[in-house]
């Protein structure tokens, strides 16, 4: 199963993805934030981002390492899009981190991670072991906006547990990919956790 494990997970947040954004995509097309650019250019960067994510974990599986290179150079200029377009978002959507929300609060936090671990993904790109944690790390953590969304479309009263559940069920696969592949848990990971765990403590409490 390790085998397949970044094409299942790629594939599920892929599937959550357009589950997340289906009334922006096939039930509500005419709603005001999808004539709005700057969530329509955000929202394509995201989108291209997880269809690449599951292309490369699916080059990776038919050992296209070439494709998978070339591909991963496209990505990785998709991430700063999505990163750019990201900040674009929150600076216009939201005057203060006083005024925010813990979850906004958490998603500026986490989505530096996110810049930093893609970063950090490219330049051990050549290290395999490094690079598909950083990458794995990079794509967990800031997935809050699609998590609300999927609650929202199968109206989830406790949305909380449903966000708490879900996260956690993709920390504890990687720990468990972790595990199976290398008898224990890589350094990456254990940053990865701890740091989700102190974003979220500093947009509660701050």
């Amino acid at each position: 199963m390790r085998k397949y494990y970044f094409t299942i997970v790629s594939s599920l947040l892929l599937i959550l993805s357009i589950v997340a954004f289906s009334d922006n995509l096939f039930t509500n097309i005419n709603q005001e934030s999808n004539s709005d650019p700057k969530f329509v250019i955000h929202g394509l960067f995201m989108f291209a981002w997880f269809v690449i994510f599951v292309g490369q974990s699916y080059f990776i599986l038919r050992k296209k390492f070439k494709t998978h290179r070339k591909w991963g150079r496209i990505g990785f200029v998709l991430a700063i899009g999505v990163f750019v377009s990201t900040l674009y978002v929150f600076i216009a959507v939201f005057k203060g981190w006083d005024t925010m929300e813990p979850f906004v609060k958490a998603n500026r936090l986490l989505m530096l991670s996110f810049a930093t671990f893609v970063l950090l993904a490219y330049l051990y790109r050549r290290n395999a072991v490094k690079h598909k944690r950083f990458i794995f790390w990079a794509i967990a953590l800031p997935i809050e906006p699609i998590m609300g969304r999927v609650s929202d479309f199968f109206q989830v009263e406790n949305w909380e547990l449903f966000y708490v559940l879900v996260w956690h069920a993709f920390f504890v696969s990687f720990l468990v990919f972790d595990w199976h592949t290398l008898k224990r848990i890589h350094p990456i990971s254990w940053v990865g956790l701890g740091w989700f765990y102190v974003a979220w403590a500093i947009s509660i409490y701050s």
